[in-house]
């Protein structure tokens, strides 16, 4: 196995659009008004338990004011609409269309990202996904955080691991491409159980992965576990547990995140998260000291 992506190490998202589309694309980060069936009570209540309010949706906000704080840094760049904030999938068909459409409307929109739940897939979500996988450039974001089924009832997830499986393979007979969230230092969890989700997800060949640290949010229900019955992870032990994760992931999948983003003036631990430069310096720096790169293992 050879390192084809130089001192980067991994293959990141932001290489791979800029050599499809020829220029920078950043994603606007949305809040479409979605809730989610965990937090409504069709499937459950209160949302995962790291889960703010917001629905991991921190810095989410509108088209206007996204390109307004990114329009300077790269004026030439275009844009893919990211809804983000809880189960962009989780609404009557004719309104998740007419939200779809109107962002897709901006005319330096290129494409469009929907972070959803694998529960939140009926057909006639699928149908409209299918629909806008022919029109432009689509994927679709699952929040599985944790192949384990025990952990999963810990954290409230919600759905069995099962349904992940099901959802993966009705996108990939769609030919939809999929990107999928993974969490490291869930409660109960040792590096091996982290390392058993990579490889599950690694096995399902989406297009990318998400990785982040578990983090304590204030007014969540993991901030009450803590921090007598959980802890969080010290920064080397996850830029370790990241490389070790990247080292076994095949070359192909692409990477759109390596460390969580938190609040600051909501974020009760781990406080280094917030130094996000300082977490990606050393995930390239471990890198390099150990010689390796994505795909390293395999």
């Amino acid at each position: 196995m050879k390192n084809i992506f130089g001192s980067v190490h991994f293959n990141t998202i932001g290489t791979y659009l800029r050599k499809k589309f020829g220029c920078q694309i950043s994603k606007l980060s949305l809040d479409a008004g979605f809730t989610c069936p965990n937090r409504d009570g069709t499937v459950g209540f209160g949302g995962c338990i790291y889960c703010s309010d917001d629905g991991a949706g921190h810095f989410a906000g509108d088209i206007p004011d996204q390109i307004e704080l990114l329009s300077g840094k790269w004026p030439t760049g275009k844009y893919m609409a990211y809804f983000q904030s809880h189960t962009n999938t989780y609404a009557p068909v004719d309104i998740l269309r007419e939200k779809y459409l109107k962002a897709l409307s901006h005319k330096d929109m290129v494409g469009i990202a929907i972070a959803t739940r694998p529960d939140c897939l009926p057909d006639d979500v699928m149908d409209l996904l299918s629909e806008l996988n022919k029109r432009t450039y689509l994927w679709v974001e699952l929040g599985l955080q944790t192949k384990s089924d025990n952990t999963a009832k810990l954290i409230n997830r919600c759905y069995p691991t099962s349904v992940f499986e099901e959802a993966m393979e009705k996108l990939t007979k769609a030919n939809i491409k999929t990107v999928v969230h993974l969490i490291f230092g869930l409660p109960g969890e040792d590096r091996d159980d982290m390392m058993s989700s990579v490889d599950f997800v690694a096995r399902h060949r989406p297009f990318g992965i998400k990785l982040h640290q578990l983090y304590i949010m204030e007014n969540t229900p993991l901030a009450e576990l803590y921090p007598e019955k959980i802890r969080v992870l010290e920064k080397d032990e996850y830029i370790n547990l990241v490389v070790d994760a990247l080292e076994r992931l095949p070359q192909d999948i692409t990477v759109h995140r390596l460390t969580g983003d938190a609040p600051e003036d909501s974020l009760i631990a781990p406080k280094w998260c917030l130094d996000k430069r300082s977490v990606l310096n050393g995930i390239q720096k471990e890198f390099k000291r150990r010689g390796t790169f994505q795909g390293y293992s395999l």
